[in-house]
């Protein structure tokens, strides 16, 4: 089979009979094999109903349906329909009607004949709120080039093609399916592409995400950041921090005992000389220093530990993606 087309639904029942219509137009056109998987992600509006309703209608088989039990997000809908597909070249896309079903045959052979492990697309000219989609869209897309060294236009849109290698060996979970060029990029699939494509206006409802997905966006960033660096070996960073800390702590409480003692001394001897026995010097708990040098070294005791802990979690961890799916053809 050539393509597999996965595509994440919630709530689009009045797109989908157009959106898999533009699908085989476009596939049967360009004489390639294909199959279409229409995950439903807890969907309420009948969406389900819409989808065997069409599978019913095709003949050959070449629609299949998941549905979930309920609402798990975008990333739970691509992993399964990744785990599913059987296509040479899986191919994701909105179910929204903003993605074209024109640009699959050109997206399908960039990664057979030019040999891309993933082709992402760009809407360059985009059709959303300028103020609250294109502009933050923008700053979040410099940052995660950035922090990921992967250099995409457009690292969220949700028109890619991958070789069938690439999606059988990255783990998308969580809300991760923003960053699934990177996931591929550091599993060892680094020639990835981008591709200028059309965008289309909202034809049916409304947009299922708001702006937290930008504040949502930059903390999974990190957190992306932060397994793909020390999830194996949280302690080299947790071990590094814990131990200057500690360190820097313990020289500081020191520093301060050994100053004390030398001029209690120094003082000792002089007053001494001068016949007088009665000596007081500023007790070492009354120093604010001291007590910062006490939490530094907590503190790292405490980051010690967590890397202890971390390093025995990640050690131990189980599968995490675990989704109940009510039904399936």
């Amino acid at each position: 089979m050539d393509i597999s087309v996965v595509i994440s639904i919630f709530n689009e029942k009045e797109s989908l009979r157009e959106l898999v219509s533009g699908i085989r137009e476009n596939l049967d056109a360009a004489a390639l094999t294909y199959e279409i998987i229409m995950v439903s992600d807890g969907s309420t509006d009948g969406s389900w109903e819409e989808i065997q309703a069409l599978a019913g209608e095709q003949a050959g088989g070449q629609i299949h349906g998941i549905c979930f039990r309920r609402n798990y997000g975008k990333s739970a809908a691509l992993y399964c329909g990744f785990e599913a597909a059987q296509g040479d070249v899986v191919i994701t896309m909105d179910a929204d009607l903003q993605d074209d079903p024109k640009e699959l045959p050109e997206l399908y052979r960039m990664v057979k004949e030019d040999g891309y492990d993933l082709v992402s697309g760009w809407k360059k000219k985009r059709y959303d709120n300028k103020l609250t989609k294109n502009l933050p869209s923008k700053i979040y897309n410099a940052t995660a080039r950035w922090v990921t060294g992967t250099h995409l236009h457009d690292m969220n849109c949700g028109l890619k093609a991958y070789r069938k290698e690439v999606v059988k060996n990255i783990e998308v979970y969580g809300e991760m399916h923003r960053y699934i060029p990177f996931l591929a990029k550091e599993a060892g699939f680094t020639k990835i592409g981008e591709k200028e494509v059309t965008h289309h206006k909202r034809k049916f409802g409304k947009s299922k995400f708001g702006m937290n997905r930008f504040v949502n966006g930059y903390l999974d960033l990190m957190s992306l950041w932060f397994l793909q660096k020390f999830g194996k070996k949280p302690m080299h960073l947790f071990g590094v921090w814990g131990t200057l800390m500690f360190m820097v702590g313990g020289i500081i409480a020191l520093w301060i005992i050994i100053r004390k003692l030398v001029l209690q001394s120094m003082i000792a001897r002089q007053i001494a000389a001068q016949g007088f026995t009665d000596i007081k010097l500023r007790a070492v708990t009354d120093q604010p220093l001291f007590y910062l040098a006490l939490v530094a070294i907590i503190l790292g005791v405490m980051l010690f530990l967590t890397g202890f802990i971390a390093e025995l979690i990640s050690r131990n961890s189980t599968q995490r993606n675990t989704y109940k799916i009510k039904d399936r053809f």
